[in-house]
């Protein structure tokens, strides 16, 4: 996916439009792999949808992204809720990944973010992951993606294109997919848990593990 970030203020509205409202199940589904003490890390955190569900799961989360004014707006949110001690924010990209320890955390998860990066920034960030994970620790990503069945392929552009266009109207929001995320975990040396796809093929949800020591 890719975010035009000229309207932080209408991020998640605009991302439940995208997704006609299944982006609510699917953070539902990747907590569900968070664990009370956990360290998660949170990448492209945007406005903390994600972080802050994580943290009132009693996890310790680090939420990054590169977006100042979503950064501000999930700052007040976790000042609100009083999860300042659960929850941290900082402004930064994934080609600073390389500061983190290795081994520091459980579970990371990433949503709507890796369709922003290029190819060579996908590999980087998987190598770090990888890297930063604790041994059996847990990669969720939940992404756009392509439908391999050409059918699918020109009904999802059929349906997809026009939601652009009005979703883009309304909040300065607009998508790209991103492709055989499945084989890039693989090539970086991940296990495939799951991989769950929506009924078009157009979204998945992939989480991998790392090797045991």
């Amino acid at each position: 996916m890719k975010i035009l970030e000229s309207s932080p203020e209408r991020y998640d509205r605009g991302i439940c439009m995208l997704t006609l409202g299944r982006i609510k199940n699917t953070y539902d589904r990747i907590i569900a792999n968070v664990k009370p003490g956990d360290y998660v890390l949170d990448i492209g955190c945007g406005t903390g949808a994600l972080a802050i569900r994580a943290a009132l799961k009693g996890a310790h989360v680090k939420g990054i992204d590169v977006n100042a004014g979503m950064l501000e707006i999930a700052q007040k949110s976790i000042n609100n809720l009083k999860l300042m001690d659960k929850v941290k924010f900082f402004e930064m990209g994934v080609g600073e990944l390389g500061s983190e320890k290795s081994g520091t955390y459980d579970v990371i998860m990433s949503s709507l973010c890796f369709s922003e990066l290029s190819e060579d920034e996908i590999n980087f960030t998987l190598g770090e992951v990888k890297r930063i994970l604790t041994p059996e620790g847990m990669l969720i990503i939940a992404d756009e993606a392509v439908p391999q069945n050409w059918i699918k392929k020109i009904i999802n552009w059929l349906i997809r294109f026009p939601l652009v266009i009005i979703t883009y109207i309304f909040t300065q929001t607009t998508t790209r997919t991103v492709k055989r995320l499945p084989n890039k975990l693989k090539n970086a040396g991940f296990l495939i848990e799951y991989i769950r796809l929506s009924v078009m093929g157009d979204f998945i949800e992939i989480s991998g593990k790392t090797p045991g020591e």
